[in-house]
């Protein structure tokens, strides 16, 4: 008489959460330099396993989900595979589509108000201490200002950031310093909180 044995009751397959963030790379596809076409960006986030991929504009705009927990650790991996593939250094910025809620939430300009051109949003690396634009007289760029967020600098820019002098003090190599920077208008901020929404 063969003895029965109990089936063996198989764990249930746990999937990891997904989390939508947004890659931001700086200096890319700028007067014919550092070309990153954006349907290789693209294959280059599905190849490191990355699912939902899709890129906005020709800036630098990639919207992805991931299982991973950490944007700076994802940052890092795709800037190497951007230069393993591109054959030049970019730097990348990583945020969720949380955080990006947040800093539109906070935007302490009138967003609907404005064109996008006349509002930006500079994205950086790490908080920088107010301490570094303490040189910067807000006075002398009326009717320009600025604000200082959550890793983030809102600049109001009438005439766009392109005549921009505060934008331009603003983004000097002794503020920064060490720090990463990349900036985006009000209507890429936008689109990506809609494209990183859950």
């Amino acid at each position: 008489m063969t003895k029965r044995t109990a089936p063996v009751k198989k764990a249930p397959v746990t999937k990891a959460p997904m989390n939508k963030y947004a890659a931001l790379l700086r200096g890319i596809n700028v007067g014919g330099k550092k070309k990153v076409p954006m349907a290789e960006l693209r294959s280059v986030l599905e190849e490191l396993g990355h699912r939902d991929v899709q890129t906005y504009l020709q800036s630098g705009n990639a919207v992805f989900s991931s299982a991973g927990q950490d944007p700076a650790a994802l940052a890092r991996e795709l800037e190497a595979a951007v230069e393993a593939r591109f054959g030049f250094p970019v730097k990348v910025l990583v945020v969720d589509g949380a955080y990006l809620r947040a800093v539109a939430e906070a935007c302490p300009f009138p967003a609907a108000e404005l064109e996008g051109r006349q509002l930006h949003a500079t994205f950086f690396s790490e908080q920088p201490a107010p301490d570094r634009f303490a040189a910067i007289d807000p006075a002398a760029y009326l009717p320009e200002e600025y604000r200082l967020g959550d890793r983030v600098l809102y600049l109001y820019a009438p005439g766009g950031l392109g005549t921009s002098e505060l934008g331009a003090a603003l983004h000097r190599p002794a503020v920064l310093k060490g720090v990463d920077a990349t900036t985006r208008n009000w209507n890429t901020v936008a689109k990506l909180v809609e494209l990183t929404a859950d």
